[in-house]
C-alpha cells in the first residue's frame, strides 16, 4: 500500500515536471513523497527517487482466475514506467 502510494507520488511529479518544462526534469518541489511511511519505502529510496537505474519485473498470468490480479499487476507496472529519475553529479 505504501509503495503504491510512494509510486504514484513519483510518476505524478515526473508527469507534471515533464509537462512543465522538457529541458529541465527536476522533481517538483510541491509534491510530498511518503518514503518515511514504511521500513520498505526508506530502503527503496535511493532505487525509486535517486541516482540508480531500477527494473521491475511484473509477474503475471494468463488464467482466467488471475484475471484481476493481472490488471493490478499491469496497471502498477505501468505507473512505475512514468517515473524518470535524473542523475545528479
Amino acid at each position: 500500500l505504501t509503495l503504491g502510494k510512494v509510486i504514484s507520488a513519483l510518476s505524478k511529479s515526473s508527469k507534471s515536471s515533464k509537462s512543465k518544462n522538457k529541458h529541465h526534469r527536476r522533481r517538483s518541489s510541491g509534491g510530498h513523497v511518503p518514503y518515511r511511511d514504511s521500513k520498505l519505502t526508506r530502503l527503496l529510496k535511493d532505487s525509486l527517487g535517486g541516482n540508480c537505474c531500477t527494473i521491475m519485473v511484473a509477474c503475471v498470468s494468463p488464467a482466467s482466475i488471475h484475471q484481476e490480479e493481472t490488471i493490478n499487476t499491469l496497471r502498477y507496472a505501468q505507473r512505475t514506467r512514468c517515473i524518470d529519475n535524473v542523475a545528479v553529479q
